[in-house]
């Protein structure tokens, strides 16, 4: 059962980039021989006003500048628009324990609505009443789609409360006379959800897209910087995709060194009948890619050529990817989660009042507020990540 099968609207994304490309001196590049080049960002539609008008910047120190974030309740930049959203929202700020036995029953009964529809539009189908059961199978779509974004946000918003971080809000909010800072930063609660291998690339990443380094002093972290406010958002979109790169092919890379391991301890060798033997003879990576590899083995007792060169660490690994992998890693699968990257980086950027970004608009604000920006984009990606797994085993969700 398909559950938000299309959409009618072009490809959400045209801002963000599709697949990972080879390092051009375009793009900002990390040394993992991958990047996600920021020229493709054109303007997002939802967000972009084109403006002559010079932007004013009010400088101010950091203490009489600094402006604090309303971080209660649950003050999200999107706010659920679906019954089914609104309902998860009250439940996590009245009856946490309860969270997951709702999402669970929400998602049942969005696929039994959706089915309803299609299966009352089927047995309608050459009776005069085909045309209206169309259109309500239509709408129901429609709701499905809104619901299930809704669902899924509201699970991330869940899994960030569960380190006991709050999703920035509308940055409009966070922003005194120019100034942008972030406070407190969770810098600590959003490392800790990473691996050590995994936190080595972001902060390769956080040196390339904001200039952040790790034996910079507390000085410095505080300076004053300028960015555009455009330029920022394309930065927290490109880490969220980031971030759902990296929680793909960890997992990717541990499912593969697994099933190095179990084939070397339970000595399989190629000449078994095992039915472990068929999938080492093609190889571990062309079970977890699809694709035929160059694999090797040795005689028993002895670590394959593949086991030596899966051990090495999670950088080198990427560092291995051919296009097509990059591609498969870095893609949201489905549309729903292409949709929410939007939605949240359009709502979190946006004027609050005007729904608006002006193209030349400048904001002043810290390395230390950056980071936190990017750390959260790269959280949210990898529990997006997480969160359209679940999902999709559930309500099977249109591809992308």
């Amino acid at each position: 059962m398909d559950c938000c099968l299309s959409y009618n609207r072009p490809a959400v994304l045209n801002s963000l980039p599709s697949t990972v490309k080879p390092v051009k001196a375009s793009s900002f590049t990390s040394s993992s021989n991958f990047t996600f080049n920021l020229r493709l960002f054109r303007p997002l539609g939802c967000l972009v006003r084109t403006s002559n008008r010079r932007a004013l910047i009010v400088e101010a120190s950091a203490e009489a500048s600094r402006s604090q974030c309303d971080y209660s309740g649950l003050n999200t930049p999107l706010q659920p628009k679906s019954p089914a959203g609104k309902f998860l929202s009250s439940v996590l700020l009245n009856d946490r324990g309860y969270f997951h036995v709702a999402v669970a029953e929400q998602l049942e009964q969005l696929v039994a609505d959706s089915h309803e529809a299609l299966t009352r539009m089927n047995l309608s189908l050459g009776s005069d009443e085909a045309c209206l059961h169309r259109r309500i199978a239509g709408l129901r779509e429609h709701e499905c789609q809104t619901a299930v974004e809704d669902v899924m946000y509201m699970l991330i918003f869940y899994k960030f409360s569960e380190i006991r971080v709050h999703l920035v809000p509308r940055l409009s909010q966070c922003i005194y006379n120019g100034r942008l800072e972030i406070w407190p930063s969770k810098d600590w609660e959003l490392e800790s959800i990473h691996s050590l291998e995994v936190l080595e690339m972001i902060r390769e990443h956080l040196t390339t897209v904001v200039g952040w380094r790790a034996n910079s002093n507390v000085t410095d972290n505080w300076a004053t910087t300028q960015i555009q406010r455009l330029q920022l958002c394309r930065i927290y979109a490109a880490s969220i995709l980031y971030g759902y790169f990296l929680k793909s092919a960890a997992l990717r890379h541990y499912l593969e060194l697994s099933l190095d391991e179990v084939n070397y301890d339970l000595g399989i060798s190629t000449d078994s009948h095992s039915p472990c033997s068929e999938l080492w003879s093609y190889g571990s990576k062309n079970i977890v890619f699809g694709q035929t590899s160059r694999i090797r083995t040795t005689s028993l007792g002895q670590l394959s050529y593949s086991q030596e060169y899966n051990r090495e660490k999670l950088k080198g690994y990427v560092m291995g990817f051919d296009p097509e992998t990059l591609q498969m890693c870095a893609k949201p699968k489905s549309k729903v989660a292409v949709n929410l990257i939007e939605k949240h980086s359009c709502a979190l950027f946006a004027d609050e009042k005007m729904g608006l970004l002006e193209t030349g608009e400048v904001i002043s604000t810290s390395l230390a507020s950056l980071k936190r920006l990017v750390l959260e984009a790269i959280a949210f990606g990898s529990f997006l990540w997480d969160t359209e797994e679940y999902v999709n085993s559930v309500c099977k969700l249109a591809e992308n």
